[in-house]
């Protein structure tokens, strides 16, 4: 069962968990021990802040004998095609008033390109119909606008220079992909720092990473790996997952230095462009 998700469906769903929750005769950090949940994840879901993920919801059904209530009835985020494991991450993105990002191989979505977000929809496997493709497509440029306002959200972008190296569309695409970051650097919409080749080992040859903070809710932390991805709210782990971020930052180079290598390595492209064209 298809439940939209709005304030007012979140708003129900936390009111019976409480519910639920009180008539078990648990407190909501006992129920977090059983649920293997955080106390303070809970604690958004009942007042309608957060949603649960369905690994959440199939676990509180389980605590509370819900009989497939928080499964069924869970909110589903309005109908936005988002791969299912980015689908809280996106959610929560879109009421950032910051984020920090570090991107080990491709351009974050919300700063992709037409052209580069088409290409690398089209390269997943299974294979993806053109309708498919370009319903994905017009959710991830929707995400884009999280930009249009100037001031929020601050945006902290960490790159890999492997980014700048990884030629997704072919060498156009990529001289209007790197324009697009340096513009966006350029107008201080953005801060950029590029992780170079020649640092070597680093705290995030892991993987990505995003830290998201918001206006009155504790900070979260977006891990991803391939066809999976994980929200971390526990605020120590948050905390540490920030650390890991600040000492990977202190290894990039300046704002001022990535934009000037991004502008470099956007002309080699472009160079490159013009011989395919007039071999």
């Amino acid at each position: 069962m298809a439940i939209a998700d709005n304030p007012r469906s979140r708003e129900q769903y936390g009111a019976e968990l409480k519910r639920r929750r009180e008539s078990a005769g648990l407190t909501q950090e006992q129920l977090s021990q059983r649920a293997v949940m955080s106390r303070t994840h809970i604690a958004h879901i009942e007042a309608g802040r957060r949603r649960p993920d369905p690994d959440d919801a199939r676990r509180l059904d389980q605590v509370l004998e819900g009989g497939g209530f928080f499964v069924n009835f869970l909110p589903t985020l309005d109908g936005k095609k988002v791969a299912e494991h980015f689908a809280e991450a996106a959610e929560l993105e879109r009421q950032a008033v910051a984020i920090k990002e570090y991107a080990s191989t491709l351009v974050p979505g919300f700063l992709q390109t037409p052209e580069y977000a088409r290409d690398v929809l089209s390269s997943g496997h299974p294979a993806k119909s053109d309708e498919k493709r370009d319903s994905l497509l017009a959710t991830r440029l929707e995400r884009a606008r999280l930009l249009d306002d100037f001031d929020s959200p601050k945006v902290t972008l960490l790159l890999s220079e492997a980014v700048l190296r990884q030629a997704v569309g072919g060498a156009q695409v990529m001289c209007d992909q790197l324009r697009h970051i340096v513009a966006l650097g350029e107008s201080r919409r953005i801060r950029v720092h590029v992780l170079p080749f020649a640092v070597g080992s680093h705290a995030l040859l892991e993987g990505p990473l995003k830290l998201m903070w918001f206006e009155e809710l504790p900070a979260v932390a977006y891990v991803e790996g391939l066809k999976s991805g994980r929200i971390w709210e526990l605020q120590g782990a948050v905390r540490e997952l920030e650390d890991v971020y600040d000492h990977a930052l202190g290894d990039a180079m300046s704002h001022r230095k990535s934009l000037a290598l991004l502008r470099s390595v956007a002309e080699d492209y472009e160079h490159e462009a013009q011989r395919e064209q007039h071999p």
